[in-house]
């Protein structure tokens, strides 16, 4: 399918000023799949064609690994207080310095990633009522378009997050000629829309999926279902734009009469099995499959396996799945000395051995090569990659109790992740107030969902990145200097010059 990054402004204007006679629909179009029996170009021919593209819907979070996994672990946790950028570079460094530019080729690769991932969801959308096929149902295509509707809002949630105003794009893109270009330019090349509208229209397409998506399958957490609406919902109303208290407990509460809870033991979400547990994983002894998918606490995953693996893991540190493979250079997201005295303050905390691993390596970057510390919520390419988790839902309730003045409340639902991890309950002293409410609360987000994206929006959501990350870089004696202070324009990246320079409806950000 066509976006606006496929033809340049320049391409456009030589399409007009020397084809201005050129007839679109006499070729093949990339927004069209076939022709029906009256000649009429069409997007999908017949069922087979919607159920394909369903499934590529379906494939998106494994084959985009880069940006929305990698690279959003990148921007959450090393340009907050949790990590270091492991492997420093031009593209890495820059979020633990808070020195981010648009010319960040990160950034850019992350941006095309998800407007073309929106690019596709919008061809489910907006055609799929147009499929004559008897064989497809009213059902099914309720159900299918519902399904693109959840994820198109689990897409623009991530991006109007890190950028902020940004184009909203709900249509497909046409050729271009002489008699389209005034219907057809606008959405090849749109204007920014204002975070509230992106926010209305995440609720807007959640809302309607709600509706017709299929019900949560205990068996499959892959697909797009009421739960993941229900999730998504919960996370978008705790948002300043949209905030509503009432609203995150609603959806929160409706996720545990769904049977979402804690699973038992923290480390079933993340752990791996080996052939023979009593030896030590070595290239003979290699870890075979994920402990457990679809527990009762996901919601939704992205899921690997031999012979269709994930290749984030070697990214991050040891692969589990094959020893020594990929372990001579340097990780991304390496776990800060803030992040570990954190868990060093709780005692007993389980979670810490499920969330940073210990190994000798041959470099000393950021520690000791024989005591180097990695991130280790992905430990194999069969691990599965977990985008939402009840345990984030639950304690987001109780962010939204804190905020209604229910402070007991919100400690009782904290010390269910703090039994889990094998901790006391919190002491009274941490309902005594709503700043120590809060502070007992954030602190058991940071070890709760380390390393897994969330502490960098935690903090703007919060209003914290000043008053932490300011402070950061004097008591953690591993991060390398800060380069320029946070401050309230720092709450969004740079959108990436390149898409400016392709664009010119597009403005920078503030302070970029």
């Amino acid at each position: 399918m066509k976006t606006k990054y496929i033809i340049s402004f320049l391409a456009i204007c030589l399409l007009i000023s020397c084809s201005l006679d050129y007839d679109p629909m006499d070729t093949y179009s990339d927004v069209t799949e076939g022709v029906s029996k009256d000649s009429v170009q069409v997007v999908f021919k017949d069922k087979e064609a919607v159920v394909s593209h369903r499934q590529t819907l379906l494939n998106l979070y494994k084959n985009g690994q880069e940006h929305w996994y990698l690279d959003m672990l990148l921007l959450a946790e090393s340009h907050s207080d949790n990590a270091y950028a492991g492997s420093p570079n031009a593209e890495t460094t820059p979020f633990e310095v808070n020195s981010i530019e648009g010319s960040n080729t990160n950034l850019k690769r992350d941006w095309n990633g998800h407007m073309g991932n929106i690019a596709q969801v919008n061809k489910m959308i907006c055609h799929v009522n147009e499929v004559t096929d008897p064989a497809l149902t009213d059902a099914e295509k309720r159900q299918f378009k519902a399904e693109a509707q959840i994820l198109r809002g689990m897409i623009y949630f991530d991006m109007v997050r890190i950028w902020g105003n940004i184009p909203l794009v709900i249509t497909t893109a046409g050729d271009i000629s002489s008699e389209t270009i005034a219907e057809v330019y606008p959405a090849y090349f749109p204007p920014q829309s204002d975070e509230l509208t992106i926010y209305q229209q995440i609720e807007k397409d959640l809302l309607e999926g709600l509706q017709n998506a299929p019900d949560d399958n205990k068996g499959d957490k892959t697909q797009f279902t009421k739960a993941v609406a229900r999730a998504l919902l919960t996370k978008v109303y705790a948002e300043k734009p949209l905030r509503d208290y009432d609203k995150v407990i609603k959806y929160a509460d409706e996720l545990a009469a769904d049977s979402y809870a804690l699973v038992d033991g923290f480390g079933d979400l993340f752990d791996v099995v080996l052939p023979d547990p009593a030896s030590p994983p070595s290239q003979d002894n290699m870890a075979i499959e994920t402990k457990s998918r679809n527990t009762k606490e996901t919601i939704f995953e992205a899921q690997f396996f031999p012979g269709n693996a994930n290749w984030v893991t070697w990214m991050f540190g040891r692969p589990l799945n094959n020893w020594t493979e990929n372990f001579t250079w340097l990780k991304w997201i390496t776990p800060s000395r803030d992040l570990i005295k954190a868990f060093n303050s709780e005692p007993g905390d389980k979670r810490y051995e499920q969330t940073i691993v210990f190994y000798p390596c041959d470099w000393n970057m950021y520690y000791p090569a024989n005591n180097y510390p990695f991130m280790y919520k992905c430990r194999s390419a069969y691990s599965s990659v977990i985008k939402l988790r009840y345990a984030d839902i639950l304690l987001l309730k109780a962010e939204a109790l804190i905020q209604k003045g229910d402070y007991n409340g919100a400690a009782q639902l904290i010390n269910q992740t703090r039994r889990r991890a094998g901790l006391s309950a919190l002491p009274g002293s941490a309902t005594s107030g709503r700043e120590a409410i809060l502070a007992a609360y954030l602190k058991e987000r940071r070890l709760e969902l380390a390393l897994e994206g969330e502490r960098w929006f935690d903090l703007v959501r919060l209003d914290k990145v000043e008053e932490v990350m300011n402070a950061v870089y004097v008591k953690d004696e591993g991060r390398p200097a800060q380069i320029y202070p946070f401050t309230n324009l720092s709450y969004i990246l740079p959108i990436p010059q390149d898409v400016i320079d392709q664009n010119p409806n597009l403005v920078q950000n503030p302070g970029y």
